[in-house]
Order: C-alpha cells, then sequence, then structure tokens
C-alpha cells in the first residue's frame, strides 16, 4: 500500500512538471525574454489541493528554465532565480490555501504574482536591459512580470481551481494526498 502510495504521488510531481513544460514551450514566445507570459504559471496555484503539487511545478520550472537557456531564450541565471521563485511562491500558496473568499483560495493566488513580480523583475532589469538596472527599469519590467502573473494566475489560476473543485476532479486528483 505505501509503494502504491509513493508510485502516486511520483506520478502526480512527474505529470505537472510536464505539463508545465509543455505549456510554457507550445507558448515559447511569449514565456520567455524581458516580456514575458507563461500560461503555465496558472498551475502554480495547484499546491491548494497538495504539497505534491510544490515539486512538480518546480521540477517543471526547472526544466522550462533549462530548455529556455538551451534555445538562446533566457539566461543560465534563470535556472536558478526562476526555479527558486516559483519554490517560493508555491509554497507560499500552499500555506494560504485554507483563506478562501466564496470557497475559492484568492490569496493563496497572490504569491505566484508579488514573488515573480519581484524576482524576475529584478533579474530582467539586471542581465536583459540594454540600459543597464535602474529603478524605472526595475518597477517596468516588475509590473510587466506582475501583469503577466495576474492573467496567469488571478484569472487561469482561479479558473482551474475552481473548475477542478466545481467537477469534483480536485479530490479524483489530489484526494489522497
Amino acid at each position: 500500500m505505501m509503494r502504491n502510495t509513493n508510485v502516486r504521488k511520483l506520478t502526480m510531481c512527474a505529470m505537472l512538471a510536464a505539463i508545465y513544460v509543455v505549456l510554457s514551450l507550445a507558448f515559447a514566445p511569449i514565456s520567455f525574454g524581458a516580456v514575458q507570459f507563461r500560461v503555465s504559471e496558472a498551475l502554480t496555484l495547484l499546491p491548494v489541493f497538495s504539497p505534491y503539487a510544490i515539486v512538480g511545478v518546480t521540477v517543471g520550472c526547472l526544466i522550462t528554465n533549462i530548455v529556455g537557456v538551451a534555445m538562446g531564450a533566457t539566461l543560465p541565471l534563470d535556472i536558478l532565480f526562476g526555479t527558486l521563485a516559483t519554490l517560493l511562491a508555491a509554497v507560499l500558496t500552499y500555506l494560504l490555501r485554507n483563506i478562501c473568499i466564496k470557497g475559492l483560495p484568492v490569496l493563496a493566488a497572490l504569491p505566484p504574482v508579488l514573488v515573480n513580480a519581484f524576482v524576475i523583475g529584478w533579474e530582467i532589469t539586471y542581465f536583459f536591459l540594454p540600459e543597464g538596472a535602474s529603478w524605472v527599469g526595475f518597477i517596468t519590467s516588475a509590473i510587466s512580470v506582475g501583469l503577466g502573473q495576474v492573467v496567469a494566475c488571478c484569472v487561469l489560476g482561479l479558473l482551474l481551481v475552481y473548475t477542478l473543485k466545481k467537477t469534483k476532479l480536485d479530490a479524483k486528483l489530489f484526494g489522497h494526498f
């Protein structure tokens, strides 16, 4: 029985990682670079259902960032900073999972927005902007990333959570964790 549970957990983590990578690469032109919008970031809300989703989305982000570097779409530093930002955001999302407004974990959608706006905004400012680092560049980059994250997390992510709850797929997919 224990072995079956471990296989289910590992399988769920692998599937979430794969979905994150596929979504990121399917929308590659907008997933990387100084102005980015990752549809896959909607998955960062799945830790509201299971802590194992933290591993899945983090590994998915890591693989995506490695592929992004290989494609020349991003810098090697994104492997570290982007992945750590996703890990931190997913952990915070998990911690806020029980604070709901009308049944939706609205506050849980904020960590991916804020953490990525700050971390990726900083990364873009220091490593991508041709004019170099500046407060204006940071604020502009953070707002750009933050707006993309608002759409991905607060719209698509919350819609995903709502749909999984409404169809009771949340219990089927994550109920045993």
